[in-house]
């Protein structure tokens, strides 16, 4: 197939192109940055700079819709907000026009979400059937999620990602967990009660090739495994792998006051069940978080 993807440079994409690419796929990258595409992404893959660039007798045989502003990096302002929006609903937005003015319109479109979509609900689990929350991240991923739903209008199917934090050794959470982890500075956020809904990045990857081969599924999909833990727990597990000590924590009230309102992504978590992904017979290579931890850091 040739496939477009956007965000192809980041943590996420540039394992994808490597797992496309070895399955025999044509890859087009959307990045600003067009020399980056062959050295982030793979020798061989095309970049386009602008969706203007896709003309109407273009073909795409799928599209993989991945892009998005870091969401934690910056305090959110009203500014910094519009580019969280615009980095995701309204390329979103953009990308599925030209879908619909395609001659030949890809089969499927892919397209990223997050966990977040749910918004806090505490303990209580959360499958795909669960409504979106209030705040900021909920209503952005909503709006993101019906921006990419609009292709289904012209027969384009479509898979939601609800992207749980993604594990792996090439950056990402736990490249900004490692060295106060290995300094013996590993700290609990808040009373760590939170649910932090994990997946390692191979899984990630294989579940997503799943739901580009397979045209039965459609809709939304919880990018998680099967067993979420809380920010204690988390925070106890990378510690003993790691075999050093974790016995900081920092304190709700401070942690709002030094990120504002984009705190709640570390206070605040979803409890969330890949109920979907396990309902069309995936099995997860790393359901444990210990054993993922170990895959990544120890092998």
């Amino acid at each position: 197939m040739h496939i477009l993807i956007t965000g192809g440079t980041g943590l996420l994409g540039r394992q994808l192109c490597k797992a496309l690419l070895t399955d025999g796929h044509e890859l087009t990258v959307l990045s600003r940055n067009a020399a980056s595409v062959p050295v982030k992404c793979g020798s061989g893959v095309h970049a386009i700079t602008a969706l203007n660039e896709w003309d109407s007798g273009k073909t795409f045989d799928a599209v993989i819709n991945l892009a998005g502003e870091p969401i934690v990096d910056d305090r959110w302002t009203a500014h910094r907000k519009q580019t969280l929006w615009d980095s995701r609903v309204s390329l979103t937005k953009e990308l599925v026009r030209h879908i619909v003015a395609a001659e030949y319109k890809p089969k499927v479109l892919l397209s990223g979400s997050a966990v977040g979509y749910y918004g806090n609900r505490n303990d209580v689990a959360l499958d795909e059937r669960e409504n979106a929350g209030e705040d900021f991240p909920a209503q952005l991923c909503k709006a993101w999620e019906h921006a990419a739903s609009a292709a289904e209008q012209v027969g384009v199917r479509v898979c939601l990602l609800r992207t749980g934090l993604v594990l792996s050794n090439n950056g990402g959470l736990l490249g900004s967990m490692l060295l106060p982890f290995k300094l013996g500075l590993g700290t609990r956020l808040g009373d760590g009660a939170q649910w932090m809904s994990w997946v390692h990045i191979d899984d990630y990857i294989e579940i997503l090739l799943r739901l580009l081969r397979d045209a039965q599924t459609n809709g939304a999909y919880n990018m998680t495994a099967p067993q979420p833990s809380t920010n204690a727990q988390f925070t106890a597990t990378l510690a003993k792998v790691l075999h050093r000590p974790a016995l900081l924590w920092v304190p709700a009230i401070l942690l709002k006051w030094a990120m504002g309102e984009r705190a709640c992504l570390l206070i605040e978590g979803q409890k969330v069940l890949p109920s979907k992904i396990s309902a069309i017979g995936y099995q997860f290579q790393f359901s444990n978080l210990s054993d993922a931890l170990r895959n990544l850091l120890c092998e």
